[in-house]
């Protein structure tokens, strides 16, 4: 396995790769690995001959410096769990390589990047889109690969491709989850005990949704009430935002109809002893109606 550090050492073996006819998958990460981000190598593997992947925590996507330091470096573990799966290259650079002194240039998607963790993160998606524009124009990959429990972050990356033209197919992943269901994420290891054991919450809330819809629900505002509700059975947490949307565009939903809808959750909990911040854990499923429950 290889370790690069340089944008213009992956740009060329990427340009050596690809002439030898193999195919590259990406799989951008900011480290701290744990089994979601893996399978996401794995999926990475059955769509190319090439895995790599990238470990940089990006600092523009940070709204607080204390959450950018807080956030776990874990290298040599990342590393060794890199290598035992089988990654072909880690690229991992500096800050300076990655905005290099004097840098001014921001890849904005505008509309989708305002609602859900838009609203409550100003500029978060704005540094997402130009960190993986810089990873794709650093490894030309033939495929990316992205989580699905970032919904939001998958959809905007989708479309800042279609609009900009980058020559990537983007591929997204299915939530991988804890043996309570809990979406795997790097921050469950900063919720308290009680947070943790309350956390099961939103994927219990999500579920409530989806057997309502099933069941013939159209009405909006019980749906929502539905799912505040199974969310206020944990004590702990507190709601962020539970917004219907549309699984494309992102625009608010009006209506059950017999269309696909995003149910999108955000909910805060405690953190660890000694830590004052609260941990926000995002969640989501795409609810499709039976189409005979709806006229």
């Amino acid at each position: 396995m290889q370790v690069i550090e340089t944008i213009r050492a992956l740009q060329l073996l990427s340009e050596a790769e690809r002439g030898a006819g193999q195919t590259i998958a990406l799989v951008p990460t900011m480290g701290a690995l744990h089994e979601g981000h893996l399978a996401l190598v794995d999926a990475a593997r059955a769509r190319a001959d090439r895995v790599w992947v990238s470990i940089f925590v990006n600092p523009t996507q940070f709204n607080e410096p204390s959450d950018l330091d807080a956030y776990p470096r874990q290298l040599a573990t990342d590393l060794a769990a890199c290598r035992e799966r089988g990654v072909d290259v880690v690229f991992h650079p500096s800050v300076e390589e990655m905005y290099p002194d004097g840098a001014q240039t921001v890849v904005t998607v505008r509309e989708l990047s305002q609602p859900l963790c838009g609203a409550s993160r100003p500029g978060h998606f704005d540094g997402v889109t130009t960190i993986v524009s810089k990873l794709l124009l650093a490894a030309k990959p033939h495929v990316a690969v992205f989580g699905e429990k970032d919904y939001q972050q998958l959809a905007i990356i989708r479309r800042m491709v279609s609009d900009l033209g980058f020559d990537v197919e983007i591929d997204g992943v299915p939530t991988v989850r804890e043996p309570d269901r809990v979406a795997l994420s790097s921050r469950n290891v900063r919720l308290s005990d009680a947070s943790r054991a309350q956390a099961c919450v939103l994927v219990a809330a999500l579920d409530a949704a989806e057997r309502a819809v099933t069941a013939g629900e159209t009405s909006i505002e019980r749906l929502l009430f539905l799912v505040r509700n199974e969310i206020g059975k944990a004590p702990l947490a507190r709601i962020d935002y539970v917004e219907l949307r549309d699984p494309d565009s992102l625009s608010a939903v009006t209506e059950i109809t017999d269309r696909a809808a995003l149910l999108a959750l955000a909910v805060g909990f405690p953190a660890k002893d000694g830590d004052s911040e609260s941990i926000r854990l995002i969640d989501n499923r795409v609810l499709r109606p039976a189409r005979g429950h709806v006229d």
